[in-house]
């Protein structure tokens, strides 16, 4: 019996002890996920610490298959407790649970011969400098961002605080078609929240953050605090503009989410249901040419080193570091990849899992996520709009009258009838120039119209999260005021 400890070798050890013993107990299949971790977290709020939190955990899943006329029964657990009558426990609940379920034609572990490998060190996904970065040192890198934003004008008074977070994990998939995989990835951020106080007493609040999987690649404190109160700043003063038609440009914060409902609306399970707007629309243009939208769970990134204000200077040189949706291997176990989902407007591929494929008719595009429990959902690693050539700045400086998304509120987004409709706050727009803040206002439109009227793609595709998307305007919007 494997012995339950915080080990590397322990925890894939555990998995693919549950996995024999399923074998054994009749499953002509198994898989195992384990994950363990370590977080982080502390919250600063004028100077003092509000929480702080460290915590550590251990977990494993299983999901057992069996032989049955038509197809597989299967079923899943998940324990944190990974002593020898909690793997027990474990398994013969799995056996006991998939007695009891409906044969389903489509279920199975992928081919033997799909599954694949990529070199783990070189996705350069954890980094140990997260780990040697004192408490202490943590709570003052949020005091300081807090304070620089606090100081950064008279107007702000109030702050609804600053935090910084740390983590690292390992994660560990078994199967019985001789599959067996596992990675670390790490994690460290920060963030401020200011809040901004008009003569009149209206507030506004603002935020920015730093995030990255290494602390050399963290920007200053100082810095981060200082672009935070700049974004409280600039929503004083807010209006409502009248009801109107007119463009709409999105920044990065905001088209991220935008254009991630493409991706959401190529998801095989929606398709198959026929609960998407881009149901039997494979091969078939579904937005403009200028669209081009990618899922890459492999991407690596060589970033610049500079001063980040940690202990010690990071100036000069260049790291190689993956991206915080890459990993070496899909919620089934298959190798990850790049997928160009939508090239020049045409729908070319779906995010398919292997479940859903086979559904379909289809191969898997190795887009599968996994928890610890139940089946594989279907999910991307780094997702990307092509970048265009013109600056932020001119993409504005062609609108005569529209709106500067800074922030949207609500969820109003239909991926079946497209229809698209949410609350924001922003900047509006005169004569190319951004002029005052607005809200209480409500952009709508149609996703199949909005993705065929992109005017313009900005150059500032940055990747501050799994997703990335640069400025973007959409002419023909509504914008409903007063």
């Amino acid at each position: 019996m494997a012995v339950a400890t915080g080990s590397k070798v322990a925890l894939k050890a555990l998995a693919e002890e549950a996995v024999a013993r399923a074998l054994k107990a009749g499953a002509i299949d198994a898989e195992a996920v384990g994950f363990e971790s370590e977080e982080f977290a502390v919250n600063v709020r004028l100077g003092q610490v509000e929480q702080l939190t460290e915590s550590g955990s251990r977990a494993l899943g299983l999901r057992v298959f069996f032989a049955a006329q038509g197809g597989q029964r299967t079923a899943s657990t998940s324990t944190s407790d990974l002593s020898r009558e909690g793997l027990e426990q474990l398994v013969s609940g799995a056996v006991e649970l998939a007695k009891v379920t409906g044969v389903d034609p489509f279920a199975g572990l992928p081919e033997r011969e799909t599954f694949g490998s990529q070199n783990v060190g070189e996705l350069a996904l954890y980094f140990d400098d997260v780990n040697d970065v004192p408490a202490a040192e943590r709570i003052e890198i949020a005091r300081r961002c807090e304070a620089a934003a606090m100081s950064f004008d008279v107007r702000i008074q109030n702050s609804r605080g600053a935090d910084f977070d740390a983590s690292n994990a390992r994660r560990v998939m078994v199967n019985s078609r001789d599959f067996a995989g596992e990675y670390r990835r790490s994690y460290c951020g920060f963030s401020a929240s200011p809040i901004a106080q008009d003569a009149s007493g209206a507030m506004q609040g603002g935020y920015w953050y730093s995030s990255a999987r290494t602390t050399k690649l963290l920007d200053t404190p100082e810095e981060i605090g200082i672009i935070a109160a700049q974004r409280a700043l600039r929503k004083l003063g807010a209006r409502r503009v009248p009801t109107q038609q007119c463009p709409v440009v999105f920044p990065p914060e905001a088209s991220r989410g935008l254009m991630g409902s493409l991706l959401s609306a190529a998801n095989g399970d929606s398709i198959y249901r026929n609960a998407s707007m881009f149901a039997g629309k494979l091969g078939e243009q579904v937005a403009g040419e200028n669209i081009t939208m990618v899922d890459d769970g492999t991407m690596v990134f060589d970033h610049i080193l500079k001063e980040n204000g940690m202990t010690g200077s990071n100036a000069g040189g260049t790291l190689r570091v993956g991206g915080f949706g890459t990993s070496p291997f899909d919620g089934d176990g298959l190798p990850t990849r790049r997928t160009v989902v939508i090239e020049r407007g045409v729908l070319k591929e779906l995010m398919l899992n292997t479940y859903t494929a086979r559904k379909l008719t289809m191969q898997s595009t190795h887009k599968a996520s996994r928890g610890l429990a139940g089946a594989p959902g279907i999910g991307g690693g780094n997702y990307f709009l092509e970048p265009g050539t013109e600056a932020p700045e001119e993409i504005i400086g062609d609108v005569k009258q529209g709106l500067y998304v800074l922030q949207t509120m609500g969820t109003g987004v239909n991926l079946v009838t497209g229809d698209y409709s949410l609350g924001v706050s922003g900047l509006w727009i005169e004569n190319g120039e951004l002029a005052y803040p607005v809200e209480e206002i409500t952009i709508a439109g149609n996703l199949k119209d909005m993705f065929r009227n992109v005017t313009a793609i900005g150059n500032d595709l940055e990747f501050r999260g799994s997703g990335a998307v640069p400025t973007m305007r959409i002419e023909g919007m509504t914008v409903a005021g007063s």
